[in-house]
């Protein structure tokens, strides 16, 4: 079976989509992931889908749905490396991806997690109160 490896760097876990997804790929990706958040611990997800040529609408949807379980388990998630053309599908799709935050490549992607991990870490110092 295929499986998508999903690496852990520091307290980042890193996805690099390198096949072409397919409903039950996509699925068994998220329940990796998620267990894989859960047992690292992790505070960010970086999925890279630089290689993806078409996103349909059951992936555009996993992917919001893998943000928002992030989320839940106090994981941001990044997505890098969207081509143009799957950036127009998605909104013809009426996909948003609502709570997935995007960069155009790895790097910049690694700097908003890191970002996110350092107001998180001021937030919890400061009690979580915002100023």
């Amino acid at each position: 079976m295929e499986r998508i490896p999903i690496l852990r760097m520091g307290g980042f876990l890193l996805v690099t989509i390198q096949v072409d997804m397919h409903d039950r790929l996509v699925t068994t990706l998220q329940d990796e992931l998620t267990t894989m958040i859960a047992q690292t611990g992790a505070h960010g997800v970086l999925i890279d889908i630089s290689s993806l040529d078409m996103v349909d609408s059951f992936i555009g949807r996993m992917i919001g749905d893998i943000a928002g379980m992030s989320r839940v388990l106090d994981a941001e998630t990044v997505v890098v490396g969207m081509r143009p053309a799957v950036a127009i599908t998605l909104v013809e799709l009426g996909l948003s991806l609502a709570g997935v935050r995007t960069a155009l490549d790895v790097e910049k992607g690694m700097g908003l997690l890191r970002a996110a991990t350092r107001r998180r870490l001021a937030e919890a110092d400061d009690g979580g109160v915002e100023r």
